[in-house]
């Protein structure tokens, strides 16, 4: 049956009133300060956070011990009148308000005041503007992560970089955009202490280090997928997901949204699709699926995070719900069973029938109507009965009625051997580096995604005893995720036809939101990090040190994760660790 959750709050938990407070209760309300203040001056001071610890990786970082800032509850935000600079300022406050149980107002960028919280749009950074840091980083300390070369600080930021500058008046984010100042929010989040992820109020001495950052990414296309069609999950778990790819500062969020096992989207001109194919899932559960209102919510969601959505439809093969609810589309036009197993390669829509392509018309055609993104992703993997020439000619005519739709077709990179369409984007998930027939595609134009299987896929156990997962890939642990490089993965792809990177989450044995943030957490921000950092920042024993300060982050915002033993983890860190596929168990975002 279709789900659709009510609608999460976009504005976070209450914030506490003061001055409401105060009217209604004085001496409640001041022995509430008093005891909150006496409390944080009692605390332990936890682990000092540095300038240089956030994940991923700065471009430039340029600390000053004498500059730390202290955000107080009077605090305020202020920001551009820019609407979207204002609402990641909004973003800003819903995130902190939980936490330290203050106010802070968002106001016009005009209004100055000490101690105030500054986002700034500006069309160019450029170098005069940044040749403080530029200076200083010759001089950085060692773990400063400090990059030579300048490049952030000489050059315009781009699209999505930012400046960060700490001083004990205020903190300020400069960006030529709001997804600048949205990322630039993401590593302010992980300056101030974990206790930041609480959902209620801490009592904690807000301290952010002084400095400056200036940091833009590496690759264009950041992403991570998740298989909605093995086992299907709510909106409000996506929803989730998306929270979690911002976060590190991820901008794609792929979803397959159909496979043998389950069609989770609804298509008005072909309505069994969802009614008959999305009502199973593997093991014969119940299934669901997204009603257009559902996806839009999703969409909409993900982009106020600066997080583009990448539906899959996938064809010809992974196609057996398809064929349940319609049999016409079958080749032999006999309806199959449902399929609640996890064997692939054993059915495709009949490439000789015109309603074929009827259907592929229709489908993308409303797909991409609910899409505001540029791509639409075809799949194209796994057809095994589909002789190729038939393979060809389907994939050459699919690719027509994408870009009739206006979207870009991406493709898995069984595609390489078919025409090349204007932009076309294979995604390379193979598990050796030297695909001739890839390389070849991108001399005829095409760009790639890299999901190398043995690296990023996620669906794969970190170690023998993990106790969901393949290993058909092998097995990847922390280290096998970061250390490799995708500018010099694919043998004949040179790095500037790579797009960037994706990590693939398939669900076949992955049944809860608990398990989905096992899967992903702590290897998502690795792969992150190869997408966003520059190269010169890439050390593994550095990286190691810098994402075990953020088990503490994820323990207070509730995310379960697997507990690497290659990680130093703080000894304040927990870690509940998914034993059985209970749907019931599955926590849900609000």
């Amino acid at each position: 049956m279709p789900t659709t959750p009510a609608a999460p709050s976009e504005t976070g938990p209450e914030p506490l009133d003061p001055v409401g407070l105060s009217s209604r209760q004085p001496a409640a309300a001041d022995l509430a300060r008093t005891a909150a203040r006496a409390a944080g001056e009692l605390l332990a001071p936890p682990a000092q956070v540095r300038l240089a610890d956030v994940v991923p990786a700065p471009e430039l970082v340029t600390p000053d011990p004498a500059a730390d800032f202290g955000l107080a509850e009077d605090a305020v935000i202020r920001v551009d009148a820019d609407p979207a600079a204002r609402d990641v300022a909004e973003q800003l406050a819903e995130l902190l308000r939980p936490a330290t149980g203050y106010p802070l107002p968002v106001t016009d960028s005009a209004a100055r005041a000490d101690g105030s919280l500054v986002l700034t749009l500006t069309s160019v950074a450029t170098s005069t503007d940044a040749a403080g840091p530029v200076g200083a980083a010759a001089s950085a300390p060692a773990g400063a992560n400090a990059a030579g070369t300048g490049r952030a600080a000489a050059e315009a930021l781009g699209d999505e970089g930012y400046r960060l500058d700490v001083t004990g008046a205020e903190v300020r984010i400069t960006a030529g955009s709001a997804a600048g100042l949205f990322h630039g929010v993401q590593t302010l989040r992980q300056l101030l202490p974990a206790a930041v992820e609480s959902a209620t109020p801490v009592a904690e001495r807000w301290v952010v280090p002084g400095g400056t950052i200036v940091d833009r990414p590496q690759f264009a296309y950041r992403g991570a997928m998740l298989d909605v069609a093995r086992h299907f999950f709510p909106a409000n778990d996506v929803l989730r997901v998306v929270d979690h790819l911002a976060r590190y500062k991820l901008n794609h969020l792929h979803l397959h949204l159909t496979d043998d096992q389950g069609w989770r989207i609804t298509v008005d001109s072909w309505p069994r699709l969802t009614e008959v194919g999305g009502s199973t899932e593997v093991g014969g559960g119940p299934g669901g699926w997204y009603t257009k209102d559902d996806y839009r919510r999703i969409v909409a969601y993900a982009a106020r995070r600066h997080v583009t959505v990448v539906p899959e439809i996938d064809l010809p093969g992974h196609t057996n719900a398809a064929l349940v609810a319609y049999p016409e589309l079958a080749p032999g036009k006999t309806p199959p069973p449902p399929y609640t197993g996890t064997e692939v390669g054993f059915s495709y829509v009949d490439p000789a029938d015109e309603r074929t392509y009827a259907f592929v018309a229709d489908v993308v055609g409303e797909v991409a109507a609910l899409t505001p993104g540029p791509w639409l992703h075809l799949g194209g993997d796994e057809a095994f009965k589909v002789p190729a020439d038939t393979y060809r000619g389907f994939i050459e005519r699919a690719q027509t009625l994408v870009a009739a739709t206006g979207k870009t077709v991406v493709g898995w990179h069984q595609l390489a051997p078919t025409g090349h369409a204007d932009g076309r984007v294979l995604q390379w998930w193979g598990t050796n580096g030297d695909d001739p027939e890839t390389a070849d595609a991108v001399r005829r134009g095409a760009r790639v995604i890299l999901s190398p299987g043995n690296r990023v896929y996620l669906d794969m156990k970190y170690a023998p005893d993990t106790p969901i997962g393949h290993d058909w890939a092998g097995l990847i642990d922390v280290r096998r995720a970061y250390d490799w490089d995708p500018g010099t993965h694919l043998t004949g792809v040179p790095a500037e036809a790579v797009l960037g990177v994706e990590a693939p989450l398939w669900t076949e044995t992955v049944t809860t939101l608990a398990e989905v943030e096992f899967m992903l957490f702590p290897r998502l921000p690795a792969i992150a990090e190869l997408g966003w950092s520059p190269r010169s920042t890439h050390d593994w024993a550095a990286f190691r040190d810098r994402l075990a300060g953020h088990g503490p982050r994820w323990t207070a915002a509730g995310i379960a994760f697997h507990p690497a033993p290659e990680i130093p983890w703080p000894a304040t860190s927990t870690h509940p660790i998914p034993t059985q596929h209970s749907r019931d168990e599955a926590p849900h975002s609000s």
